[in-house]
C-alpha cells in the first residue's frame, strides 16, 4: 500500500521527529511504499494566499503551481499518517495550513448542486486508511476537560473526508512521562504501523 506520511514538527531532535521515523520505518518495514513529506523540512508555505481563496471554488484552476505537487502526493495515496504534536489544544500552523491549502474543493471534496446550498461529497476515495500520531503536552484528564479538540477534529473530519474511521495514537502529558513511558508509546506506534 502507498501510504502518505506527514509530519509537522521543526526539531529534528524532538520525539515527535522519532515518532516519524518509527513510522516511516515501520510502514517501510511492512512492506509498503512509504511518501514521508515533513513540513518544515520541505519549508511548507502554510498561508493560503489571496490568488487561493479567491479561487478556492474554481476547479481546477484552484490548483496552484504552488499546490498542485502536494495534491498529486495525496492523490497518489492509499492510506494517510499525520504525525504532530497538540500545541494549544490545536494543530500546528503549518499542518493547519497544509489542510486550508492542500485540502480545497476539487480535491477532498465536491460540491454537488452549487457551492453556496450544494451537497458536499467527498473525492479522496483512494484513501482507505487514516491515522494520526500525536503528542500532547497536557494530561489526559485537562485535555477531556477542554473537550480534546484535536481528537474529535482527527475523528470527525477524518470521517467525513475519508469515509474511513481513523486511528488516533496520543500520548498525553509528555513533558511527565519517564523515558520507559516514552519508548513504550514509540513501540505502541511501532506495533500498530506494522500491521497497519
Amino acid at each position: 500500500m502507498r501510504v502518505h506520511v506527514i509530519h509537522a514538527h521543526p526539531v529534528e531532535t524532538s520525539f515527535n521527529r522519532a515518532l516519524f521515523d518509527a513510522v516511516v520505518a515501520s510502514l517501510t518495514a511492512a512492506g509498503h511504499s512509504v511518501d514521508a513529506l515533513n513540513l518544515y523540512d520541505e519549508q511548507f508555505p502554510a498561508v493560503m494566499t489571496r490568488e487561493e481563496r479567491l479561487n478556492y471554488h474554481d476547479v481546477p484552476g484552484n490548483l496552484t503551481p504552488a499546490i498542485k505537487p502536494y495534491v498529486e502526493r495525496l492523490q497518489a495515496a492509499e492510506a494517510m499518517v499525520v504525525v504532530h504534536p497538540v500545541w494549544n489544544y490545536g494543530y500546528p500552523a503549518i499542518l493547519k495550513g497544509y489542510f486550508d491549502r492542500i485540502f480545497v474543493p476539487g480535491v477532498s471534496f465536491r460540491m454537488e448542486g452549487g457551492n453556496d446550498r450544494g451537497r458536499l461529497v467527498p473525492c479522496l476515495t483512494n484513501i482507505k486508511k487514516v491515522a494520526f500520531v500525536t503528542t500532547y503536552g497536557g494530561s489526559h484528564l485537562r485535555t477531556w476537560v477542554m473537550g480534546d479538540p484535536p481528537r474529535r477534529i482527527a475523528r470527525r473530519w477524518g470521517w467525513a473526508t475519508f469515509s474511513t474511521r481513523p486511528k488516533y495514537l496520543a500520548l498525553y502529558d509528555m513533558n511527565n512521562c519517564t523515558p520507559s513511558q516514552l519508548s513504550g508509546f514509540i513501540d505502541k506506534v511501532r506495533g500498530e504501523m506494522g500491521r497497519f
